[in-house]
């Protein structure tokens, strides 16, 4: 019996949904790639451990926000302009929210990003946010209150109801 055991079907059933947090967590694809790929290299030198345990997971979740906040570099991004250009073709009201959106998103601070995307997106908890950040559920109360009044804030024309459900659509 292999070590590793599971691990590839692990992968291979989770990496879509990993992928996709890894993406709201840094809004770049290239980024993402890049932090799910270190996740999953620590992950699988922990296989036996967490496999054993029954929620490798959570444990992954984790790590991906962690790694996340953790990196100290600041990246520059260019993000698309949300007016198209006036000889370029026109985007529909789904897409141009889905860019302010992102857009939004990167300005928040990492954990405040972080809280939103495991609240919102992975749909956890307050008290399962506060075990993947290591935290209390005290503090993922008052940095999602913060998070959500600062997009709120950057952009009030997504203030209305269906525009959380359009964060939900976000993929890579």
């Amino acid at each position: 019996m292999d070590r590793h055991d599971g691990f590839r079907e692990f992968v291979l059933a989770r990496q879509q949904a990993l992928m996709r947090t890894a993406y709201l967590l840094t809004g770049d694809a290239h980024l993402a790639e890049d932090l799910l790929q270190n996740v999953l290299i620590n992950v699988v030198r922990r296989w036996p451990k967490l496999s054993a345990d029954g929620n490798p997971e959570a444990y992954t979740r984790k790590a991906l926000v962690n790694q996340y906040i953790s990196w100290r570099r600041r990246l520059r991004r260019e993000w698309p302009s949300v007016h198209p250009p006036e000889h370029g073709a026109s985007h529909d009201e789904e897409t141009v929210d889905r860019i302010m959106l992102r857009q939004a998103l990167a300005k928040l601070t990492r954990k405040q990003r972080a809280v939103i995307v495991l609240r919102f997106w992975e749909d956890l908890t307050e008290m399962q946010t506060a075990e993947a950040l290591g935290c209390s559920v005290g503090n993922v109360k008052s940095q999602t209150h913060r998070a959500l009044a600062r997009l709120r804030t950057l952009a009030p024309e997504l203030a209305d109801p269906h525009s959380l459900s359009e964060f939900q659509k976000v993929t890579p």
